[in-house]
């Protein structure tokens, strides 16, 4: 029996959201801006959010390479390069930056992009956001919740500056949060009984929040 696949309508909203999560990711698997900025390689952004855009309409949306290549601008052959790029090439020639001439640099920046990007919607996907975004929404929520008058949500993502998602288990949040308490619990003994792993710190505050309530209740 063989199995159709068809491309279903696409959300503009959501497109945008998933693309943008997927190209922070890409550049943290760059190094960082400052990272492209020290190889002089900011002419890449552009390459790799096409590439972002690419993956997600193909992986989210079964868009095929002519229907890519229609809403991304791109021709189908370049469309056909990203789909198929080799994520573990890709990182091995990024790792090997140093050791690359000017034009070949030029030239990665061409066949790359795509097996970067195609790695980064895959930890995304799986719940390993860029850091670059998660230390946004970070100060975002230290500022709404100030405004909000929930001092330990505050104090929380204050001194959680840093903190590496996902947290996997309660020691780095332990030695990030040492010293201080949380509604008069010491933070330690909050850490040790939080649900893991936590994705960001949006996660963070929903799970001790619940964990106050149960011990309130």
């Amino acid at each position: 029996m063989v199995v159709l696949l068809t491309s279903k309508p696409v959300d503009e909203h959501d497109l945008e959201q998933l693309v943008g999560r997927v190209f922070f990711k890409a550049i943290d698997l760059l190094g960082g801006l400052h990272k492209l900025a020290e190889y002089r390689t900011l002419t890449w952004l552009p390459s790799l959010a096409r590439a972002a855009f690419a993956i997600v309409l193909r992986e989210e949306y079964l868009k095929t390479e002519e229907e890519i290549a229609e809403i991304v601008g791109l021709t189908r052959n370049t469309v056909r390069n990203i789909l198929r790029a080799d994520p573990n090439a890709a990182m091995f020639k990024i790792e090997h930056m140093d050791e690359l001439t000017k034009e070949e640099k030029k030239e990665l920046r061409v066949h790359t992009a795509g097996g970067v990007a195609k790695l980064a919607y895959k930890l995304v996907k799986e719940g390993n956001e860029a850091q670059t975004l998660l230390e946004f929404c970070r100060e975002m929520s230290a500022k709404a919740v100030q405004v909000c008058e929930a001092p330990w949500a505050y104090t929380v993502l204050k001194h959680s500056k840093g903190l590496k998602y996902p947290v996997e288990n309660p020691q780095p949040l332990k030695e990030k949060l040492s010293g201080i308490t949380i509604k008069g619990i010491p933070a330690e003994e909050v850490a040790d009984n939080l649900v893991y792993p936590i994705k960001n710190p949006a996660q963070l505050l929903h799970e001790i929040k619940e964990y106050l309530q149960m011990k309130e209740s």
